[in-house]
């Protein structure tokens, strides 16, 4: 074979070769949106989890209440006595609301009433999870905290830990609350799709927004940023980029040394410490309005 033919040879195999891999590249990229949803959400239905939680020392109540498209959803709340404010915490993308019995039980010296509640899809509540059901799902659990006794708008906390930051903050634009506080947090799907994917550009292709960055500049309550340096999910850096974003008046919180789930227990009294003192400190700027 001609040194010539040996080049167009090889040129053909690295075109085709290239082609190749472009088209394995796009499949793949078309099975990843295909399957979007079981991606971002990994739920766990009741029975998977804790759910004695009163043989842990919680005393929750089951609280149940309905979507405005119909959903049955199910959450705790569990009261303090005294209590000088309320949680309404939103969780993760991962497991149920028993799984955070750990968390709950350290939260219990702020002396907060604490109302945590399932997703669609999650422990006891109804349904499938999507971006427009979880929504749907944060009002509806901001109506029902607000029904309870003993809580009022103006001592209410919304309490976001990752994907529940995106509700957190959705639920801020639309309605009022003392503050918000969001706690490894990521900016929104297209940077999540590259930092996982990044050879494949799936950002402009995913139905799901999930969208924080582009709202924070709007919402004017106050703001603790939480974050963990060593963040093995949503990096830090991705953590700083939605602080910046965001309006004033914030505070960012950096814990050293955490990943995206031990936030809490590698952060000890310390962590404890600074939450306590954004929630004190927004009670007492009475004027500053959610």
């Amino acid at each position: 074979m001609s040194l010539k033919l040996k080049t167009r040879v090889r040129k053909v195999t690295g075109v085709q070769f290239v082609g190749l891999l472009v088209f394995l590249l796009l499949v793949y990229a078309a099975f990843l949106l295909s399957s979007e949803n079981k991606i971002i959400f990994h739920p766990s239905r009741y029975p998977d989890g804790f759910w004695s939680p009163a043989s842990e020392g919680v005393l929750a109540q089951d609280i149940y209440f309905t979507a405005e498209d119909g959903v049955k959803l199910h959450g705790w709340f569990i009261p303090a006595e005294n209590a000088v404010a309320t949680l309404l915490w939103f969780h993760g993308n991962a497991g149920n609301i028993s799984h955070r019995l750990d968390n709950i039980q350290r939260l219990a010296r702020l002396n907060l009433n604490v109302f945590i509640f399932d997703y669609r899809g999650y422990g006891r509540s109804e349904g499938v999870p999507s971006e427009a059901g979880i929504y749907k799902d944060s009002q509806a659990a901001y109506d029902a905290v607000l029904r309870l006794d003993g809580v009022s708008v103006d001592t209410l906390f919304l309490f976001g830990r990752s994907l529940g930051g995106i509700c957190a903050v959705q639920t801020a634009m639309n309605w009022p609350a003392k503050g918000l506080l969001l706690e490894s947090v990521f900016t929104n799907s297209s940077d999540m799709a590259r930092k996982i994917f990044p050879l494949i550009p799936l950002g402009w292709a995913m139905k799901s927004k999930l969208d924080a960055v582009s709202k924070v500049p709007h919402l004017r309550l106050p703001k603790l940023f939480l974050h963990g340096t060593d963040d093995e999910i949503v990096p830090y850096d991705m953590g700083r980029k939605l602080f910046d974003a965001a309006a004033e008046p914030k505070t960012f919180y950096s814990i050293a040394g955490a990943g995206h789930n031990d936030t809490y227990v590698l952060g000890g009294d310390e962590y404890f410490n600074a939450l306590n003192q954004f929630i004190t400190e927004t009670l007492k700027n009475s004027h500053i309005k959610g």
